[in-house]
């Protein structure tokens, strides 16, 4: 597939010399015909699967309709959507972006506001975990806390207190005259599919409020589904104040959401904040369609036999390749599987067998179906997982990349 035509694309990313040209529901084929079992999702956006005709029917309607017309005027659509996604949460009020990491921005902006509008603006810093990952801006890198994403970039932007997930003695430890608020993700997505105790999230509301300081959650990975409930925080059973979301929250047109309670969000008045795109006609259609069909009676029933199904047989595959793969963590269709050869082998041994998987943190490979996808599906990734398995054991598979 290579050509030799030079990208114009800002070389920020080490993309695989693979295209494709269309999806179908948990497929991709490729711009030479071969089929690929996705379970990416485009990084768990297509929680839909690819071409879902809900979407499609949603997006080709609203299409010939209206693309923007800006936030100076009334949304009916988006007013919709957001009494939606409130009706099935905690929060009272939605502000939507167009990324996870606009959304978090905007989750951020909420926490140090909202001390600053009840008479005590020093209260900002917000305590976030080892191992996070909140987005790319100055703000969220910040956040993250980690070193390779803030290289090179100056001053990381003050604010931030980074202790151990799970330790809640160093959480205390960092609560402060200063503190505004705990940020954390129910599931480390990119940190290693790493969760903590369901304790430790009680535990955390708990401190939250003795010290009157807010809760944030960062679904926008956990959201949407992905964990086996619409949102994360259910299974947890723990409400946060603030919560982000974006992914799947479009099935895979770009949208962001920052939900809060009507408490929270007491000083996002008007002109504190904005967004030209945010709330986009063809992004809320979207949405609302990902709405329709995942709020339909068995669909997140469906997604959780899935989840079981596959990690019963993800755990027998571990039984024949210790060698190789040694544990299977996360939650619903957030799955990872812990590597013991470099997980960059095994990422590329599944695609050598037409598998699509994902990398994260800890030597981990995420596997991110679409949570549509079918025990067929589940069954034929597993298949070709022992197949790469058995390549990387047997050496075949370096081989045939040094060859």
């Amino acid at each position: 597939m290579t050509t030799d035509v030079a990208s114009h694309l800002l070389p920020v990313f080490a993309r695989i010399d693979l295209a494709f040209e269309r999806g179908e529901g948990a497929w991709l084929i490729a711009t030479n015909g071969e089929r690929y079992l996705d379970f990416t999702s485009g990084v768990a956006v297509n929680a839909l699967g690819h071409a879902h005709p809900h979407l499609v029917k949603a997006l080709q309607e609203q299409a010939t309709k209206l693309w923007h017309m800006s936030n100076l005027f009334k949304s009916p659509d988006g007013e919709r959507l957001a009494a939606r996604l409130c009706e099935q949460s905690f929060a009272d009020y939605v502000f939507f972006a167009n990324s996870g990491a606009e959304a978090m921005e905007c989750a951020i902006k909420i926490t140090r506001k909202h001390h600053a509008a009840k008479g005590h603006p020093e209260h900002y810093r917000i305590i976030t975990f080892e191992g996070a990952f909140h987005g790319r801006t100055l703000a969220t890198l910040a956040a993250t806390g980690s070193a390779k994403y803030l290289d090179g970039f100056g001053p990381p932007m003050d604010g931030f207190d980074q202790v151990p997930l799970g330790d809640l003695n160093a959480v205390k430890k960092a609560i402060g005259p200063h503190t505004a608020g705990i940020l954390i993700e129910p599931v480390q997505g990119e940190g290693g599919v790493r969760t903590a105790p369901l304790a430790f999230y009680k535990a955390l509301r708990e401190l939250c409020n003795e010290h009157g300081l807010l809760l944030v959650f960062d679904e926008v990975q956990t959201g949407m589904g992905r964990t086996g409930e619409l949102f994360a925080h259910r299974w947890i059973g723990v409400e946060p104040d603030v919560m982000s979301l974006a992914k799947a929250l479009g099935g895979g047109f770009p949208i962001g959401a920052c939900l809060a309670t009507a408490d929270a969000a007491a000083g996002m008045t008007p002109g504190t904040h904005g967004s030209t795109f945010g709330g986009n006609p063809l992004a809320v259609a979207a949405a609302n369609a990902v709405l329709d069909v995942m709020l339909a009676p068995g669909f997140f029933d469906h997604a959780r036999k899935m989840s079981l199904l596959l990690k019963q047989k993800l755990a027998a595959v571990i039984d024949r390749h210790p060698e190789v793969i040694s544990e299977v963590r996360g939650e619903g269709l957030l799955i990872g599987v812990k590597a013991v050869v470099p997980s960059t082998d095994l990422i590329a041994a599944l695609r050598d067998q037409k598998l699509l998987t994902v990398g994260a943190g800890d030597n981990v490979v995420r596997f991110l179906p679409p949570l549509i996808v079918t025990e067929t599906e589940i069954g034929e990734s597993v298949q070709r997982l022992d197949r790469a398995c058995a390549a990387l054991s047997s050496g075949e598979h370096k081989q045939a990349a040094t060859s």
